[in-house]
């Protein structure tokens, strides 16, 4: 990417303050989902976007085992305190073991 390009993303970026703030209307405006949905974002701003690209790849049905899968979610709260969305990716794991949606191992 050259340097003006990233600039232009960083014009774009937005400050976990700020989505905690928009959580907190939500969460007053009765859409308690997307409360949520923007207090893990404000835990995600601090993670690096190649390690989100591998967190979303891991994500994706029968590509992580479930060792792996919560191993990840080890990683987010461990390195970057992102219990809210460490905790998401745990319920994600226990839905993937219901529907059998895990790689082999």
């Amino acid at each position: 990417m050259a340097m003006d390009d990233e600039r232009w993303v960083d014009d774009f970026r937005i400050s976990p303050d700020m989505l905690r703030r928009q959580a907190e209307a939500a969460q007053a405006a009765g859409f308690a989902q997307l409360a949520e949905n923007l207090r893990r974002a404000a835990e995600l701003t601090d993670v690096p976007k190649e390690e989100l690209l591998r967190i979303y790849e891991a994500l994706r049905p029968g590509r992580s085992t479930q060792a792996e899968l919560l191993a990840v979610a080890d990683a987010l709260e461990r390195d970057y305190g992102a219990r809210r969305t460490a905790d998401f990716i745990r319920e994600a794991a226990a839905e993937y073991a219901r529907r059998r949606l895990f790689r082999s191992e």
